[in-house]
């Protein structure tokens, strides 16, 4: 369907971890798009198994890999799932003190402004990436809003919208549209759904051919999320199966292993649009590993090893300046 454009999905919750990082590569240009990716350090009362530092490990090997491809990084957005910070911490980030040098340095790094429509955390964060890892970058550039081209590539930046419901306390982000002579893909990272109406109308306007999208937090209903903004979002990620040709869901959505039920609908669909809504390791032809959601079971069927266990008693401070002990902890 794109001919043009190369879409490699590298990170995200159906490849084992927190990201929605994705490399796109035209003839003009070589974008990776939110270099971060993370796990909690706590879920259903749990640590990260094993298992999901084996996966962390992985993603960042490979994010390092496709960023000596790139000449162009984006950040949507603050939070470390979706950006690298500048150091050490290997309990959530996977990070050295080197490792966002290795990500941005030499890169024409475009990411959204700090300064305005921004939460507090995001703030501090964003500023303390312009010091640290922003600094290694050839130029670094704020993007709401504008377009930045590259041979007969764009690069278009849509102005902040709500990371999830409007006024969201979570801030904001903006979404990225490449596009190549006739094709258009979108990125559309926190948008959760989309549940924000303006934001679905910014997507549907843009009519990409493929879209890589944030699904909604199934996971927080009745805790931070109401029932009728998942539905809302379940309905605009609808509307949107029945006109994109292809929809990379993923991220927040599959923090929950049972997502597949609520989206039924949705499969319906682009089923009868003849188009298709996959996972980002669907997309790959690869098994989908929901390891956060799966946590519990993880420990149950996998009982990591006791020099394991101790090093997950630690403190987390001690714990984020120590590698867990596995297999392969390079």
């Amino acid at each position: 369907m794109l001919r043009r454009i190369k879409v490699v999905p590298l990170a995200a919750e159906s490849l084992g971890v927190r990201s929605l990082c994705t490399y796109v590569e035209t003839p003009d240009v070589r974008v990776l798009l939110d270099a971060g990716v993370s796990i909690p350090p706590r879920r259903f009362r749990l640590p990260p198994h094993p298992l999901e530092f084996e996966a962390i490990r992985k993603s960042r090997q490979k994010i390092a890999e496709f960023a000596e491809k790139a000449n162009v990084v984006t950040i949507s957005h603050y939070h470390f799932d979706h950006h690298t910070p500048s150091y050490e911490d290997w309990l959530c980030n996977w990070t050295s003190t080197e490792t966002a040098q290795q990500i941005y340095e030499g890169k024409l790094v475009l990411v959204k402004n700090y300064r305005e429509n921004i939460n507090a955390s995001q703030r501090r964060r964003g500023w303390t990436f312009e010091k640290t890892g922003g600094k290694h970058a050839e130029n670094l550039e704020f993007v709401d809003g504008k377009t930045f081209a590259f041979g007969e590539t764009k690069l278009n930046f849509s102005h902040s919208v709500p990371h999830g419901a409007p006024n969201s306390p979570l801030g904001w982000l903006v979404m990225t549209t490449i596009e190549h002579e006739d094709e258009k893909m979108m990125f559309a990272s926190d948008v959760q759904g989309p549940l924000d109406n303006a934001t679905l109308s910014i997507i549907q306007a843009e009519k990409p051919q493929l879209l890589v999208v944030g699904g909604p937090p199934l996971y927080l209903v009745g805790f931070r999320v109401s029932e009728e903004r998942i539905q809302r979002s379940l309905k605009n990620l609808e509307a949107l199966s029945k006109m994109v040709p292809v929809t990379i869901v993923d991220h927040h959505l599959l923090r929950d292993q049972d997502w597949r039920e609520p989206m039924k609908h949705v499969f319906q669909s682009a089923k009868a649009a003849n188009n298709e809504v996959v996972t980002a390791a669907a997309f790959l032809g690869q098994e989908e590993q929901l390891l956060e959601a799966k946590r519990k079971q993880l420990f149950e069927k996998h009982p990591p090893s006791s020099d394991f266990k101790r090093w997950s008693k630690l403190p987390d401070l001690k714990q984020s300046k120590t590698k867990p002990p596995l297999a392969h902890a390079n």
